[in-house]
């Protein structure tokens, strides 16, 4: 037995040496798939693309912040609005192409009433594009 496997008595050594000739096989071939691969990424073929007429990218639409405080007072853009001006501005802001975005911000204390006709009134006038804006958590 070449190992002493059988020997008990015998005191085992660490081995030494580590054997890095398969590791540096492999990453030689490796080198040498990337150096042949490498001229197909960077090669790109030369064209001449067609001229073309186009319109003019459409508007972006406005952004109306609608914010409602504890009070029930709604304002359009930082503007306190008076009970009846909601109404008219909402109506001017549907025939606008394209629609503006309501961003609707509300106090936590305000009555769910009326953020609920705040929205009624939106989805009355045809304005569709309605969202939330919410404080986020903050960090501890």
């Amino acid at each position: 037995m070449a190992f002493g496997a059988f020997n008990h008595h015998r005191q085992k050594e660490s081995m030494a040496d580590i054997n890095v000739t398969p590791m540096v096989d492999v990453m030689l071939v490796l080198l040498v798939i990337f150096i042949i691969s490498a001229p197909m990424f960077t090669n790109a073929v030369q064209l001449e693309l067609p001229k073309a007429q186009a319109k003019a990218l459409p508007q972006e639409a406005e952004t109306v912040s609608l914010a409602i405080d504890a009070g029930g007072t709604v304002y359009w853009n930082n503007n306190a609005l008076k009970p009846g001006e909601l109404e008219q501005r909402l109506a001017g802001a549907a025939v606008v192409s394209p629609q503006p975005e309501l961003q609707l911000r509300a106090d936590k204390d305000t009555r769910y009433e009326v953020v609920a006709q705040v929205m009624a009134a939106a989805q009355s006038h045809g304005l569709t594009r309605l969202g939330f804006v919410t404080d986020p958590k903050e960090k501890k």
